[in-house]
């Protein structure tokens, strides 16, 4: 039987629902005839083929589909390994998924065919790498149309890039609080007068705004919607586009805390490479298909498992210029990696419309084996977070993993609390074996520094 994706429900053209496993779209009825144009004209498994499409196969609904309405078709499609979400994606990633929609949306034009919208929700990334997922905004291009999702486009794509590009500031946390995106409105209101010399913010955020704000007065928006845009004018919109996205930077993005910290950090050449062979063993001998690695820098580590037989790795951090760095590494490494930020003493949480639209990160973020490499420390010192807790959350993600513990005496640790009271005597070598052994079994110990770093391996298979 199958059970409905809660997020789904914004296109009833075509619900997701999961079995056992599996993932499977219903298709209505009048959805049926945009879905078999692009089918029978090969659309589907031109992209399919080309890897900027998820798969999908027609299947038999008897004995899976009980859906209160009835479904024209069905079809089955391949799990992505993790669902992420716009405000889990560094600026260059979200960069990289607005100009593959812009070339998926240029392709379509083309051959006859165009997107029914713009949500960023709709690409998901196969390690660095974005692919589509809603084969139902695919639909046969009508001659004369004015681009349906440019206002879409622009408050989950291109707004948040610009507030990054002209502001320095993250889309991050703004994003999460508001699903949709960034507001033409709210930008706008941000622009100064030198912003508005540039034709690409005028067009694209200053008119948009006016235009949003004059509609509901109109008396002629009738008159609005027979006018006719020729298509050459729509793909020259998306062209201009792409072309200024490609060029968009971070602004301010001069060294951070820890965007450097690969070839910064406190470790001596014998150490680190002391780390590097401890995380080779582990994965060699426990075979994980999938790892996270927790406060991933620029991905040193997630590379050492990839390249001693990990399938895929999944990175978290909050550094943003380390973000971009190893998104950057992954896709000129060939790495099957992707990158995400996480405010781990904020998780992503469970929201949207009933809190079951977006699934927060306890949910997805589980993997076969989990890394968590110099960072236990930031969050039961720099955030006060009760050691124990920090530990059970961990080891909360994956059946096993590595965990670097960081004694007080240790340079970074000294540097957190040169400015502050130490009140935090519960922070021992002690304590933290302790709490470690409530949840697992310590598999492997290696001090690995002269400040006693030390590396557990766990496993909670017998714990």
């Amino acid at each position: 039987m199958l059970v409905q994706v809660a997020g789904s429900f914004r296109d009833p053209s075509g619900h997701v629902y999961e079995s056992n496993g599996a993932i499977f779209r219903a298709i209505a009825p009048f959805a049926a005839r945009d879905y078999q144009a692009a089918r029978d004209a090969g659309v589907f498994d031109r992209l399919v083929g080309e890897n900027k499409l998820v798969g999908l196969k027609e299947v038999d609904p008897t004995g899976l589909f009980t859906g209160t309405g009835a479904a024209a078709h069905l079809l089955e499609h391949p799990r992505i390994p993790f669902i992420s979400y716009p405000y889990e994606w560094s600026f260059s990633l979200l960069r990289d998924a607005a100009l593959f929609h812009l070339d998926l949306h240029l392709d379509l034009l083309e051959r006859g065919f165009t997107l029914s919208d713009a949500s960023a929700y709709n690409v998901q990334f196969n390690g660095p790498h974005p692919i589509f997922i809603d084969h139902l905004s695919i639909r046969p291009y009508r001659e004369g149309e004015f681009w349906a999702g440019h206002r879409q486009f622009c408050e989950q794509f291109l707004n948040p890039l610009l507030l990054r590009a002209l502001f320095g500031v993250p889309h991050n946390a703004w994003y999460r609080g508001n699903l949709e995106g960034i507001p033409v409105s709210d930008l706008a209101k941000m622009l100064t007068a030198k912003h508005k010399l540039s034709w690409n913010i005028l067009a694209h955020v200053v008119l948009q705004n006016r235009f949003q704000q004059g509609a509901g007065k109109r008396a002629d928006v009738g008159k609005i919607k027979e006018s006719r845009l020729p298509l050459a004018a729509f793909k020259g919109i998306l062209t201009q586009l792409r072309n200024w996205i490609a060029r968009l930077t971070p602004d301010r993005i001069g060294a951070t805390v820890w965007g450097d910290y690969a070839t910064t950090n406190t470790y001596s050449s014998d150490e680190e490479q002391a780390k590097r062979r401890f995380i080779g063993e582990f994965v060699k001998a426990t075979k994980p298909k999938s790892v996270i690695d927790l406060g991933c820098n620029t991905g040193e580590y997630s590379k050492v498992a990839l390249d001693a037989g990990a399938e895929r790795a999944l990175g978290f951090d909050f550094d943003q210029q380390a973000l971009d760095r190893a998104h950057h590494r992954a896709k000129d490494q060939s790495l099957n990696f992707l990158p995400l930020f996480l405010d781990a003493k904020n998780p992503s949480p469970e929201q949207g419309w009933l809190q079951t639209e977006r699934t927060g990160h306890a949910v997805r973020a589980k993997a076969d084996a989990v890394f968590a490499l110099a960072f236990e420390h930031h969050l039961a010192i720099a955030h006060n977070v009760p050691l124990d807790q920090v530990v059970g959350w961990i080891t909360s993600m994956a059946p096993t993993g590595v965990i670097e513990f960081v004694p007080k005496n240790d340079e970074t640790v000294q540097r957190m609390l040169s400015l502050r009271e130490d009140i935090f005597p519960n922070y021992t070598v002690e304590a933290f074996e302790a709490a470690l052994a409530s949840h697992a079994r310590v598999e492997r110990r290696d001090v690995i520094s002269q400040s006693g770093r030390t590396l557990y391996a766990f496993d909670r298979g017998e714990a």
